[in-house]
């Protein structure tokens, strides 16, 4: 069983139920009044505005918050994708009871709406129909906007990922500056960051309870404004490079704690009190962290490196302090996150009544989101993997929190027998990673106080558990259910824990691969690697060697499907040149390539804005970070992912031509793209080969470690020392 980090004071169905639990359960959470009207409720007690079309689906977060608020005794009603031009669709359930809770939805609105090179998209995978433009750019700022002109009294609590990386003062892309937190901007009440059970339950208790929203300032995994720091608690300034010192909480002139008089002390043949001490506080116990001011790190990129590491030192909730940053005359107070959830607790959540479809009310409209994960399950949280592009860490934690056996089993009944068009394919167990099931940490005092960013780079740590077979049991038993004809595994692999369970990867090539498995090399560069977080080539060689062996076994032709970033902080052409070699030697053809897409938060993000690494102490001598800006070197990268591609000739001829590198072009299998002028259609002619089909990848039959090694003539490129 999981190790249990610390415990939180009560548990998350612990509390005695709200009054109106006497309505019982909705089929599905009304979204107008005559909804409203059907339940014979006159008012919602919490009404949820957000940017997703309502799916009443454990994967959609207005679902899980919904019918966690209403397991509680809470009525709850939804604003899906309202109408943002003016106050009157976010009054149409009217006027809820105790607070609207806004999310921009299973993604960042920006994210959403505009691609890597901030062009508009025109689809939208979460609204009916695949239609773009049913939310706003930052939808969190105008939903709480319009909230609050509907009902400026009512409470207005921010969650969801939008709000979650956007807490303190950050990077944004799309405008190229620095922004304020997003609870300055929005002038919201109170953010709940993360996985919001925990907070929002209590938060939605107290409340209930007669408490003021103004009040509520001390629940782990919210962020609040304040005019100064919590009664009790002590500071360490951080406001500058140089060693953090404390900050000395001023005495109270009053306190109880002050040495009494002259005249009030004992006689000297009283009876002295026995006095039993307190155990002695840990260091990160009722302690912040002043953080460079958002007027600091909005003018100066190192200081904004710094705080980018300090947050990301803070986010163990074992030994995480709270951290404050001064925007204008006030302080943005981010208390330290909630306790994970327990297994117990998390089987809870995912048992809720769920209906597992959209709301009636879209009729037989495709939601593209919906139709990606009705089939699938998810059996856990968070990732400790900490790859400095990815948001999962800030926004869901390392600590992974799993569901047991018997709650993924009864989901998988559950769609068995009442999800519509179900063929007895789940096309996926997994998370934010397929195989980090059920594993933790095996030391609890290392647990507890741990503050590294990654459990398994630069390599995997010791005190961290590698045994799978909680995953092969689970893999084994789900595959065996009645009705069941397949189970697939179409979250990533991370390949690097599972080579230290080879017993993992043969279950995996005999049962739960459709032709093709997708892993995340993400780059075949030391520099790049470095800068993303990521283990090295090795790892993905000795991943193939065991799944290519296995699949042989089984009787199977099934192949890797590898993902690649280009232009990520760290890489040089040369370094994306050397990777389109790779592709080119090992018979890859990329169809769909991601461009580095810099989200608020991520470490990666911190490396493109300030060329400063926050992996590493940072000052202004500290390593400078190659970042490829620029739509020119971004499109360039890109393109040599896609070498195959008539397209992108003439711009990496043109590249190589600049650097040197002619060598490069021509018709030899060492060349990376043909001379100028050369036909592929009648080079296939005269050779009696068609051409090769649009795939989104061509697999090699051989991709053997020991023959990578051995480079042709002048294939490698290496100008300049290569960081290590």
């Amino acid at each position: 069983m999981p190790i249990s980090l610390i415990q939180p004071e009560r548990t998350l169905f612990s509390y005695p139920r709200y009054w109106a639990e006497c309505y019982g359960t909705a089929p599905f959470f009304p979204m107008s009044r005559a909804e409203m009207d059907e339940l014979g409720w006159d008012s919602c007690d919490v009404i949820v505005v957000t940017g997703d079309a309502y799916v009443d689906h454990p994967s959609f977060g207005m679902a899980i918050i919904g019918r966690m608020l209403e397991a509680q005794g809470f009525r709850v009603g939804i604003i899906a994708q309202p109408d943002w031009s003016n106050k009157e669709d976010f009054m149409r359930l009217g006027k809820p009871n105790l607070f609207y809770g806004v999310t921009a939805g299973n993604m960042d609105s920006m994210i959403n709406r505009y691609t890597a090179d901030r062009k508009l998209r025109h689809d939208d995978a979460y609204t009916p129909g695949n239609v773009g433009g049913k939310r706003p750019d930052r939808a969190t700022l105008v939903y709480t906007q319009r909230c609050k002109e509907a009902y400026s009294d009512v409470p207005v609590l921010l969650g969801g990922i939008e709000a979650s990386l956007r807490r303190i003062a950050h990077y944004d892309y799309w405008s190229d500056t620095v922004r304020r937190s997003v609870l300055v901007d929005s002038k919201a009440d109170m953010l709940i960051y993360g996985n919001g059970e925990r907070p929002l339950v209590e938060v939605a208790h107290r409340l209930a309870a007669g408490e003021s929203i103004s009040d509520i300032h001390d629940v782990r995994n919210t962020a609040v404004m304040r005019k100064t720091a919590l009664t009790g608690w002590s500071g360490v300034d951080s406001t500058r490079l140089d060693k953090p010192g404390r900050i000395e909480p001023i005495m109270n002139p009053y306190g109880e704690d002050l040495p009494c008089s002259e005249g009030e002390l004992p006689a000297p043949d009283a009876p002295q009190p026995v006095t039993v001490r307190a155990p002695k506080p840990k260091p990160w116990e009722k302690t912040y962290v002043l953080l460079p001011s958002f007027e600091k790190v909005k003018g100066d990129k190192v200081l904004y490196a710094h705080t980018s590491r300090i947050l990301h030192h803070e986010t163990n909730p074992g030994c995480a302090r709270a951290l404050m940053q001064k925007h204008g005359d006030r302080y943005v107070w981010i208390n330290p996150p909630a306790i994970p959830l327990s297994t117990e607790e998390m089987d809870d959540v995912f048992g809720l009544p769920f209906q597992r479809v959209p709301h009636p009310s879209y009729g037989k409209a495709k939601i593209p989101a919906y139709d990606m994960i009705r089939f699938s399950i998810n059996i856990m949280r968070g990732c400790y993997g900490g790859c400095a592009f990815c948001s999962i860490t800030e926004h869901e934690g390392r600590i992974i929190q799993s569901r047991s056996e018997a709650s993924i089993v009864r989901e998988i009944e559950e769609i068995r027998d009442n999800v519509p068009g179900f063929t007895g394919v789940i096309s996926d167990l997994g998370g934010p990673t397929a195989n980090m099931y059920m594993l933790r940490c095996q030391s609890p005092k290392a647990e507890q106080s741990c503050r590294r960013a990654s459990c398994v780079y630069p390599e995997i740590c010791t005190h961290m558990d590698t045994n799978h077979e909680p995953t092969i049991n689970l893999y084994r038993r789900t595959r065996s259910l009645k009705g069941i004809k397949k189970i697939l595994i179409a979250s990533g692999v991370r390949y690097d824990l599972a080579v230290e369970d080879p017993r993992y990867i043969k279950e995996l090539a005999e049962h739960h691969v459709g032709g093709y498995l997708k892993i995340a090399p993400e780059h075949t560069e030391t520099g790049p690697l470095s800068k993303m977080m990521k283990p090295g080539m090795g790892s993905y060689y000795r991943f193939k060697e065991l799944f290519d062996s296995y699949s042989k076994q089984a009787g199977k032709e099934q192949y890797l499907i590898p993902y690649f970033i280009s232009a990520h902080p760290g890489t040089r052409t040369e370094d994306m040149i050397n990777l389109a070699l790779w592709l080119k030697k090992n018979r890859f053809r990329l169809d769909q390539v991601q461009n580095f897409y810099p989200s608020p938060l991520a470490s990666a993000t911190t490396m493109y804005y300030s060329g400063k690494n926050p992996l590493g102490k940072v000052d202004y001598k500290s390593e400078d970070v190659v970042v490829p800006k620029g739509d020119r070197q971004r499109r360039l990268h890109k393109a040599l992912l896609r070498y195959h591609d008539p397209v992108n000739w003439p711009v990496i001829r043109e590249a190589l031509t600049a650097m040197g590198m002619r060598r490069l072009i021509g018709i030899r299998p060492d060349c990376l793209v043909p001379p100028d002028g050369f036909d592929p259609q009648c080079a296939a002619s005269r050779s009696g080969k068609a051409k090769p089909a649009a795939t989104r990848f061509t697999p090699a039959k051989t991709q053997n470690p020991a023959a990578a090694k051995a480079k042709p003539a002048g294939q490698r490129v290496n100008r300049g020392k290569r960081p290590v």
